[in-house]
């Protein structure tokens, strides 16, 4: 998906504790052009920045308390500046995610499976959707 997306794309995932949230944010990095081995859970550090050909800023919204604590990121600047925006646990504060955006919902189908549910909310965040669903790679992933 990260060969896909923009700068000021915002990507908002959702699942469970070991869903795969962040395996997913590595393949985004992978896809911009930032070394995926770099990337780890932001849940202490709250975002991480990942230089890339488009930079990806990891967003982790788990160990924040109100939506007063999203100013003191600078969660706007993020979500509509120079890079691509992936927040973890990104239903915590729904109203805070732009109106165009990715939603990612990760849930455990078995063993190490997992189910992937993706919806693209306005015309460019669809479009991006559209463009990923006939993408070589991931339809011969989906038909394994």
């Amino acid at each position: 998906m990260g060969r896909i997306l923009l700068p000021g794309d915002v990507v908002a995932l959702e699942g469970g504790l070991g869903a795969g949230k962040t395996v997913f944010a590595r393949g985004v990095a992978q896809g911009l052009g930032c070394r995926k081995n770099e990337v780890k859970s932001p849940s202490f550090i709250l975002v991480n920045i990942y230089r890339g050909a488009v930079p990806m800023f990891h967003i982790d919204f788990y160990r924040l308390e109100k939506k007063s604590d999203l100013r003191d990121l600078g969660l706007e600047e993020l979500l509509y500046g120079t890079g691509v925006s992936v927040i973890e646990w990104a239903g915590k504060f729904p109203d805070v995610l732009p109106s165009e955006h990715i939603s990612v919902k990760l849930s455990f189908a078995g063993g190490n499976e997992r189910n992937i549910n993706v919806q693209g909310k306005g015309a460019r965040a669809k479009g991006v959707i559209e463009q990923y669903a006939h993408c070589p790679e991931i339809r011969r992933n989906i038909c394994r």
